[in-house]
């Protein structure tokens, strides 16, 4: 059988050095006597001239659609420019709010200089501490964006809400177009382009969701993380010039950086991609020393963002910087790794994956022990429970891109690159929902490139014994046109009657309770809560939390647990002391979580608090044989029809949705 592929093989490589002969005298035939070409030929000299402007002019155009798209589902949803302001900052639910709060604190502030020590010194995110919230979370973007809107000439007719999400829809043109260029890059077509553009367009449920969670992280973080993905593609070309490298590679740091200032969970992504590099570095099918170069940028980087956050610890004990440094640290001792016969080369391999692991672990760990590491823990549990790395780009031969380029499919560094690349992510979609609109997003641009290569039509054509260069050039364009137009046809009609769909923002027991905060509470209250309800309340009134959702520090996590205890079966005691502790105020309950009906039984925050404190669930179905029956009602419930529990807890506040009780003081 070994036998047989390598005489397939070779049999290719001849036809195809033939073919390019072929091609070769048939054009010098068509050379006319006197020198001159015929028209033809100008012809097509013409189009790869204009190729260019009018496939960047057709990516911008695509990139501005889709940011004018997004915008009108966002106000066509919430009737954005007609509801109160208030409305408008409840609508930014969860963590949204938290982020967005930071812009609005920095827009108050007497001064830049103000708001800045506001935020190194914050006393409002969490009751009885004082946090860094630049070191603590990636806001950064919040700080530039509030900086820009008090240094420019917008202040009288542009809001500060409207200049803060028309940012994030503009930064979706600018992921659209970096989409589009890393097709085009790959397949060496914009007609590739403008396919995975389209794609991502009609799978807008799957790739994007900005028009409704607009402050996330995700969504300022993606769109540099594509643009890194298309200079990375472009730097894998062979025989740039020097310049081009050069700008190339200053393009690469400068989205890795930004990428990875604009999100907590940077360094995770950008762990897969040190990967995809390693795997495809020790097959030989990326030039090394660009791949170096690579390693070197992740580092400086981050490296660069952890001076910003203050020496964030989380970041200096990350995987990434572990991995990185191992790599360079083998290829220092352990050289001439790809010379030698094959078998000295795959122990020469073996070796070196062997000392990469190694040292990253001892790095890691070595790390982790000196800056006492913790607030990461919950993310590798997490990744344990649900991710496993796979095998890939397995091959029985180690070619160079020499002896590729001669197959009959040409598997380009840049495509290489793409392949792994979408791979590993599509394993890390299938573990998290959020991680499925990075992964979608780059399957449009690897469908769309294996639509519109001419390597891949080459290889069905030759496969079924029918190839010409004719063939391979109607194909490779008929059939991603006939693509677009199925898509235009299916999809158009859903399009317009989505953008026709008016709605209005509505949630008057919300806007009811953040009123009756703002004018019935000091402005020094603890309040306590949910974390997704917390980050409004933060929004909205200004008032001190005791949690809320960014999750990524373990004293937090426990603080938040303890504060659920609302919702778990604790005699009130018990519950006044814990929110005691932390100086509360003032309690909301919700009757959401309290009757929790959305998930099944197991799954819902008040079993998993009766499970973490050894108690039977309600309703029927199993337990665990160590949990035993709880001696007080659950909580949240009994605090509502049990007039003992006023000797702790008052109620100020109800309505339909919410409870509020002020906790009672005692000598």
């Amino acid at each position: 059988m070994k036998i047989d592929i390598m005489t397939t093989i070779r049999h290719r490589k001849g036809i195809k050095v033939t073919e390019v002969t072929e091609e070769h005298l048939s054009q010098e035939k068509n050379v006319k006597p006197d020198g001159k070409v015929p028209s033809v030929y100008t012809g097509g000299k013409l189009w790869k001239r204009l190729s260019l402007p009018v496939g960047g002019t057709v990516a911008i155009f695509l990139g501005l659609l889709t940011s004018v798209y997004v915008a009108t589902l966002h106000e066509n949803d919430l009737w954005f420019s007609n509801i109160k302001e208030v409305e408008r900052e409840i609508s930014f639910r969860t963590e949204c709010g938290l982020y967005y709060s930071y812009y609005k604190d920095m827009l108050q502030a007497t001064s830049i200089q103000q708001g800045l020590h506001g935020l190194i010194h914050d006393n409002k995110t969490e009751s009885l501490r004082t946090i860094n919230i630049l070191e603590r979370m990636n806001v950064y973007q919040e700080v530039f964006l509030s900086i820009l809107y008090r240094i420019l000439p917008i202040q009288n007719y542009l809001e500060p809400v409207y200049f803060y999400i028309y940012t994030l829809f503009g930064l979706q043109a600018v992921y659209v177009i970096a989409l589009y260029v890393t097709s085009w890059l790959l397949s060496g077509t914009w007609l590739s382009g403008l396919l995975a553009a389209f794609w991502y367009i009609t799978n807008r449920i799957d790739t994007t969701r900005v028009e409704f969670t607009i402050p996330l992280r995700e969504n300022w973080a993606l769109p540099f993380f594509a643009v890194q993905i298309a200079a990375i593609t472009y730097l894998f070309r062979p025989h740039l010039q020097p310049l081009h490298e050069k700008l190339t590679l200053l393009a690469v740091f400068l989205s890795t950086f930004l990428f990875s200032l604009t999100w907590q969970f940077n360094q995770f992504m950008m762990l897969i991609q040190a990967l995809v590099l390693f795997i495809l570095d020790c097959l030989d099918m990326l030039p090394t020393t660009k791949v170096t170069w690579l390693y070197i940028i992740q580092l400086t980087g981050i490296l660069l963002v952890s001076v910003l956050q203050f020496f964030n610890s989380m970041i200096l004990g990350s995987l990434l910087i572990s991995f990185n440094v191992s790599i360079l640290l083998a290829r220092t001792v352990q050289k001439n790794m790809k010379m030698g016969c094959l078998l000295n080369r795959v122990g020469k391999l073996f070796l070196h994956v062997l000392m990469v692991l190694c040292l990253t672990l001892i790095i890691n760990n070595f790390t982790k022990k000196i800056l006492n590491l913790e607030s990461d823990e919950h993310i590798f549990k997490f990744l344990k429970a649900k991710f496993g790395f796979g095998a890939t780009s397995g091959s029985a031969n180690v070619l160079s891109m020499d002896k590729m380029e001669m197959c009959s499919i040409v598997l380009t560094p840049g495509a290489a690159y793409s392949l792994v690349h979408t791979v590993l992510f599509g394993c890390l979609a299938l573990s998290t929902m959020r991680m499925k609109y990075l992964w979608t997003s780059h399957m449009c641009v690897f469908a769309s490139f294996g639509l519109c290569s001419a390597e891949v039509w080459g290889f069905v054509l030759k496969s079924v014994r029918l190839y010409t260069p004719q063939r391979l050039c109607v194909l490779r364009y008929l059939i991603p046109i006939i693509t677009l137009l199925y898509l235009s046809y299916k999809f158009w009609p859903g399009m317009m009657d989505e953008l026709s769909e008016l709605r209005e923002f509505y949630d008057p027991d919300t806007v009811e309770l953040m009123n009756w905060i703002k004018s019935n509470t000091s402005k020094k209250a603890v309040i306590a809560g949910s974390m997704q309800l917390l980050a409004g309340v933060k929004l909205c009134t200004g008032r001190i939390l005791t949690n809320h959702p960014h999750y990524e520090d373990k004293d937090l996590r426990e603080r938040t647990k303890q504060v659920y205890q609302i919702y778990a079966k604790r005699s009130p005691e018990d519950v006044y002391s814990i929110l005691s502790s932390f100086g509360t105020n003032y309690v909301i309950l919700e009757d959401s979580i309290c009757y929790e009906r959305r998930h099944s039984r197991g799954c819902r925050l008040r079993d998993l608090l009766d499970i973490a404190n050894g108690h039977i669930m309600d309703g029927s179905g199993e337990n665990d044989p160590d949990l035993k029956a709880s001696l007080y009602p659950r909580f949240c419930e009994e605090i509502k029809k049990n007039v003992s529990y006023s000797t702790y807890f008052a109620r100020v506040f109800q309505n339909k949705t919410f409870h509020v009780y002020k906790l009672v003081k005692h000598k």
